[in-house]
């Protein structure tokens, strides 16, 4: 098992420390879609990597993690992960030293638990927009003054409750109007991302649909009071 660090990755780690929040911790909450018109093994690939990099992230600023797959509804929804993250050490440099081992064991749990919780999940559709609720649900029920710090990785199209989507184009005041009558709750000073936006494991949808889709969640997170809202089709860079 790997437990060190090389001078490049402390450097880094040393830079991520300077930027936690001193006051809030983050309430790291990552939602994965597990429905079929994503299920590609290069696309699970793409999500692991951005989940270990919000792993990361989450140990070095001492926070919370969630892991969760989702797919129909909010019922329709298996936790994988649910820990706070911690790294002992007397000083700073011996904390961080702690972090490969950390992100090696978390990353380890995830993948054991992502294939199986995926296979077991009903099918029937996916909702989206209910995973915005959970969160701010389990935020609530943290200790302390967390900062939530919710990651959706879904191709965007929901197709079951209020918001059922095609793979018509949405114009930006279409995805406004939308928006405007989807139910979801106050997230004032969370960090919302929503990354993954049309990819999906066939043939994928236009470059307009995929504005449409990131007009849309632009608009959601917009609706939610967030502090910061992400929503794009790459998962790299996510956890910045």
């Amino acid at each position: 098992m790997r437990v060190g660090s090389t001078h490049g990755e402390l450097a880094e780690n040393q830079e991520i420390l300077a930027s936690c929040d001193p006051v809030a911790a983050p309430a790291s909450s990552v939602e994965i879609d597990g429905t079929g018109s994503s299920a590609s093994s290069e696309i699970a690939a793409e999500r692991m990597a951005a989940v270990e990099g919000i792993v990361r992230r989450t140990a070095i600023c001492s926070g919370h993690l969630r892991v969760q797959v989702f797919s129909a509804s909010s019922a329709a929804t298996a936790t994988i992960f649910d820990q706070p993250l911690r790294l002992d050490g007397a000083t700073d440099n011996a904390k961080l030293k702690r972090v490969p081992q950390i992100v090696e064991e978390t990353m380890a749990e995830i993948r054991a638990a992502y294939e199986p919780a995926v296979a077991a999940l009903p099918g029937g559709g996916s909702d989206i927009t209910a995973q915005y609720r959970l969160a701010a649900e389990w935020a609530r029920q943290l200790d302390g003054d967390a900062h939530l710090h919710l990651y959706i990785f879904t191709d965007g199209f929901q197709n079951v409750g209020g918001v059922k989507l095609g793979k018509k184009a949405l114009s930006e005041q279409e995805a406004t109007s939308l928006a405007e009558k989807t139910s979801v709750p106050e997230l004032a000073g969370a960090s919302v991302a929503v990354a993954g936006l049309g990819r999906v494991a066939g043939s994928p949808p236009s470059s307009e649909v995929v504005e449409g889709l990131v007009s849309l969640y632009d608009a959601l997170c917009a609706k939610t009071g967030a502090e910061n809202c992400l929503s794009v089709t790459e998962y790299a860079g996510v956890n910045r």
